[in-house]
């Protein structure tokens, strides 16, 4: 028997949310993975900008999930790290990764999709394999 419950839980939704934003669940990932210097986590996630890992690490501060310490060094070292709740996420972001291992192609077979698509003009449908 199944304990899915059908009903709306605005915390599930919550709770989504929070690990499901634009590079969130790589941040916390890598939080997880003992990256505690914002430049630690910025060199290990490509393509993210200053601006929007600064963003994601103050909205976690602000949901209680990562604590930014300031260390008294010169210059000033500056620690991000997971607080109880954002440690609870441990199992469910390794889940989610051991899932899209399962499930979802590589980055090779992803950059093979990309092309296809874009070999296929806008609005013309792709024939179904004889």
């Amino acid at each position: 028997m199944s304990s899915y419950e059908p009903d709306f839980c605005p915390r599930y939704h919550l709770a989504v949310e929070m690990i499901g934003r634009r590079w969130a669940g790589v941040i916390l990932r890598e939080l997880l993975r003992g990256a505690t210097h914002f430049r630690q986590i910025s060199d290990a996630i490509p393509d993210i900008t200053d601006k929007l890992l600064s963003d994601r690490l103050k909205r976690f501060e602000q949901e209680g999930v990562v604590e930014r310490h300031v260390l008294p060094t010169t210059p000033v070292t500056i620690e991000y790290r997971l607080t109880a709740k954002g440690r609870a996420l441990e199992e469910v972001v390794r889940e989610i990764s051991t899932w899209a291992e399962s499930w979802l192609p590589a980055e090779d077979e992803m950059d093979e999709m990309d092309e296809a698509d874009e070999a296929v003009p806008s609005g013309e449908e792709i024939e179904p394999a004889a």
